[in-house]
């Protein structure tokens, strides 16, 4: 058998930085978005063997080996299989493209074999943060370590410019960075934009300025100034609002309203001379990434 799937990258809106819990993670409360920008993975069942992953450009074993070896110490009992992953998502670029391919792992292991929705849900926890909140491509909310997710319904029509940068960000030393430059938030704080967000987040919302704020942006940008020139060269474009995804270092301009994907076509296009893999990409619902037989 051969099956197909999307992992489709994940923005973050917003992120509002809380103190470190005692398992080591920060707490969080952020809102994300599944993009059009995806990678696209092919599982092929083996007729014997070990589980085999091929990632084009990420060295070593990545979270789809983690996923696997996971999933058979849940006495998943389908055949061995090869997935090769054809990457489109900067890597260790803030938008979360190594979960975005385990979490298409999960969902296809579905159709091969029963797996315990729980199980699932309990290794996607295991394997970090950002997966579980991809499991099912959309609009979510999450809180804790970022890691409970509240499916939410589509926003205001709206686009982005997305522009890569030439090198990676450790999202660890983002964080650290973070604690460093004294960017969390208390709890008093966090449970306030927590009810801000909130009160704000209805179906075909617009959300304002003020909630669009990501608290690593500084901590990325003291690690590589370089940053900020791509923030401001997305605002020369015509993005109403520039954001750093996540940790960083990709940068996304935003754009609300009519016509959003084609006023974010047209700024991909001229950030082209400067970041040659500026691309635009469009918010996606639940189905775009559903497991296809190949």
């Amino acid at each position: 058998m051969r099956l197909r799937a999307l992992a489709p990258a994940k923005l973050n809106l917003c992120l509002f930085l809380g103190g470190l819990r005692p398992d080591g993670r920060h707490e969080l409360v952020t809102l994300f978005e599944s993009l059009s920008l995806a990678d696209e993975l092919v599982l092929t069942t083996l007729p014997g063997g070990d589980d085999e992953v091929v990632a084009g450009g990420v060295e070593g074993p990545n979270l789809v080996t983690h996923a696997l070896a996971g999933l058979r110490a849940h006495d998943w009992a389908a055949p061995a299989v090869r997935i090769e992953i054809e990457k489109h998502v900067p890597v260790a670029a803030g938008m979360g493209g190594g979960s975005a391919d385990a979490a298409a792992a999960l969902r296809m292991a579905h159709m091969l074999a029963p797996v315990s929705a729980a199980a699932v849900v309990e290794l996607a926890a295991e394997l970090g943060a950002d997966v579980p909140g991809q499991l099912e491509p959309g609009v979510a909310l999450g809180t804790g370590a970022g890691d409970r997710i509240e499916p939410l319904p589509a926003l205001a029509e709206h686009a982005f410019a997305i522009v890569p940068l030439p090198f990676r960000l450790s999202t660890p030393d983002v964080y650290a960075e973070a604690d460093r430059l004294g960017l969390t938030r208390g709890p008093d704080d966090l449970r306030l934009r927590l009810k801000e967000l909130t009160a704000a987040l209805e179906p075909g919302a617009l959300l304002p300025d003020s909630l669009l704020v990501n608290d690593l942006e500084t901590a990325a940008i003291s690690l590589r100034s370089e940053i900020s020139g791509a923030l401001e060269a997305v605002r020369e474009a015509g993005a109403q609002r520039a954001l750093v995804c996540g940790s960083g270092p990709t940068v996304a301009g935003l754009f609300w309203g009519d016509h959003a994907g084609y006023r974010a076509e047209r700024a991909a296009i001229a950030l082209h001379d400067r970041f040659p893999h500026a691309t635009d990409a469009i918010p996606v619902d639940r189905g775009f990434a559903l497991p296809l037989v190949a």
